[in-house]
């Protein structure tokens, strides 16, 4: 009588694949996913309910996850991609190319692996871009309406008042750049702190430690256009270091929004901006005032020449000799294929979330002029 071995396990399975159950779980998970993002469009309430209850404590669990790295772990992902890649194809044809099969189902398996972006996408962020809006009488009860060339102009002057009162307790270099008095680590403080202060006064955004991370590649990065960035998959608000000072905390404060739930970029640019002008700090409240006086009077240009450059010529010197700095740091990267790419992925994006594309982060202005009205009837 012949003895015949059983196949071992590795053997069979290699001979007869079959889909995992993590694959069949991925794919139910992004079947539900793809029913939410309707539903959020539907029914505003509903993307709230959402974006409060469940997607606030994934990303709070991603944010305090990733939060003991002092890196990115976003950026150590994006580098070490083609490296991930090579491997994994060197891997597929050493393992999974004796058979059409075997092939087929280890693809089947990266692809599971990559909705997985989508499943984190749509239960960490999504919902924050089909909300109410945050004019809402829910959230901050503003009047936003379409602003003219005199509402701007009055937002524009109350600006300038408030940016020539910071400039006299903060430090600039001989007609350049103002000077951020402390590291990353003390300007991330103090956006928490007034964060901390804000969210207890507005329940419709959550809470948390967390820390925004360098870009080592900001230099590369710069030529994108890209000053920061918040990546849902790891929970992190990446910023852009290679830009000047005072775009810092404005730019640190609108990542640390979308953390927060904030998706749109109009309203991220607005409680970036509630966020620094309530700060402690006078170089924190500067780069809010300047930052949304930009967006402001690049709308005035627009609307109403004349009445720019009557406001323009109101600044303060040290702060006209900041922005023609900013301009000559600029060029550099201006015309950059990287940074036409990424407007337009990044533009396609925003539009098929529902918003008006990169237009959308100038439409704070009528944010900013309806709060404005607000605080200055």
């Amino acid at each position: 009588m012949f003895l015949k071995r059983k196949p071992s396990s590795e053997s069979a399975s290699s001979t007869n694949p079959h889909v995992p159950c993590i694959c069949i779980a991925a794919w139910i998970a992004t079947a539900i996913c793809a029913l939410l993002i309707p539903l959020f469009r539907i029914f505003p309430s509903f993307a709230d309910f959402f974006n409060r209850y469940i997607s606030q404590p994934l990303r709070l669990f991603f944010g305090l996850l990733t939060s003991v790295f002092p890196f990115s772990l976003a950026e150590m992902m994006l580098i070490l991609s083609p490296v991930l890649l090579v491997l994994l194809i060197v891997f597929g044809i050493r393992k999974h190319s004796r058979t059409w099969k075997s092939a087929g189902m280890y693809l089947l398996k990266i692809f599971s692996a990559v909705l997985v972006f989508f499943i984190l996408f749509v239960s960490n962020f999504a919902a924050g871009y089909y909300g109410a809006p945050l004019n809402d009488a829910r959230k901050l009860d503003l009047d936003r309406q379409k602003s003219s060339a005199e509402d701007l102009y009055q937002t524009a002057l109350h600006l300038v008042e408030n940016i020539n009162r910071e400039t006299e307790n903060i430090a600039f270099e001989d007609k350049d750049f103002s000077i951020m008095p402390y590291r990353l680590s003390g300007m991330n403080r103090h956006l928490l702190n007034a964060y901390d202060t804000f969210c207890r006064e507005h329940n419709f955004i959550g809470h948390f430690y967390s820390r925004v991370k360098p870009v080592l590649l900001s230099e590369a990065m710069s030529y994108t256009h890209i000053t920061g960035v918040y990546s849902y998959f790891t929970g992190e608000a990446n910023l852009n270091v290679n830009f000047p000072d005072y775009t810092l905390p404005f730019t640190a404060a609108h990542e640390l929004a979308h953390q927060r739930g904030i998706a749109r970029e109009d309203e991220a640019n607005f409680i970036a901006y509630l966020i620094c002008i309530s700060s402690d700090d006078a170089y924190i409240r500067y780069s809010g005032y300047l930052n949304m006086y930009e967006y402001v009077a690049n709308a005035l240009w627009k609307a109403d020449r004349d009445l720019y450059y009557e406001v323009r010529n109101m600044l303060a010197p040290a702060v006209r000799y900041e922005m023609i700095a900013y301009s000559n740091f600029f060029d550099k990267y201006r015309d950059s294929v990287a940074g036409e790419i990424s407007g337009t992925v990044n533009d396609l994006y925003l539009k098929g979330n529902g918003t008006e594309g990169t237009r959308s982060y100038g439409l704070v202005v009528d944010l900013a002029v309806a709060y404005d009205k607000k605080m200055n009837p």
